[in-house]
């Protein structure tokens, strides 16, 4: 058997055992999209701290990493995808396929440098936004962000878009390295907290604002077109 055959034969497994657990065991029956959400946030916390380890190291060396630890909790990960492609396949709604399939279809549609005769762009991530919003059909850059995101994820997010879109706004540009980034984020919450400032939503409410500044500048944009 060959390697991918093996791998096919351990998702197929993966898939029947799912079913059964649907099928048979009570509080696998019982559960929805909802009651799963818990476990898919602490999964994909739980699988952060595999990659990153007790004493996560600076930059991008994955020499530390713990492949054991890491693929345990990538299969608990795998199993959330799993579990509510079931839930929603019990329902003859969507299976695991439909779920491969559309994330397979997505990729290539995204890569058309890769796919498609189409040259390599310069900026991969502004056209892979491009793309994406071409391919939506949005109004804005800013949708399709997550509402439920951590403030400070948020904050890069809306910010990578913004600056991808040369909408115009001006963003700080100064060059900064990670720890100096840490350490400098690290102080601001301390001087927050100290001014009895809730470094949180303060943060939330600049966010807020860059938002309605793009939201702004698209549609005056979007007026002069």
């Amino acid at each position: 058997m060959t390697g991918a055959d093996q791998e096919s034969s351990q998702l197929l497994r993966l898939t029947r055992i799912m079913h059964r657990l649907r099928a048979e065991c009570p509080w696998d029956a019982e559960q929805t999209h909802h009651s799963l959400v818990k476990y898919l946030v602490e999964e994909s916390a739980e699988v952060i701290d595999a990659i990153e380890g007790p004493d996560p190291a600076p930059g991008d060396d994955d020499s530390t990493v713990n492949d054991v630890d890491l693929v345990e909790e990538l299969g608990d990960l795998l199993l959330q995808v799993y579990f509510h492609a079931e839930i929603a396949a019990t329902q003859n709604r969507f299976d695991v396929e439909d779920v491969a399939r559309g994330i397979s279809d997505k990729l290539v549609r995204r890569h058309p440098w890769v796919f498609a005769d189409q040259a390599d762009p310069t900026d991969l991530e502004g056209t892979w936004e491009q793309v994406k919003q071409a391919e939506k059909r949005r109004d804005s850059v800013l949708e399709g962000i997550p509402r439920s995101l951590p403030t400070l994820a948020r904050a890069v997010k809306v910010t990578a878009r913004v600056r991808s879109t040369g909408l115009g706004l001006e963003l700080a540009d100064e060059p900064i390295d990670a720890e100096q980034a840490g350490c400098q984020l690290l102080e601001l919450v301390q001087r927050a907290h100290a001014s009895g400032v809730d470094a949180d939503q303060a943060l939330r409410a600049a966010v807020r604002d860059l938002e309605a500044r793009a939201r702004a500048a698209e549609s005056s944009r979007s007026g002069n077109g």
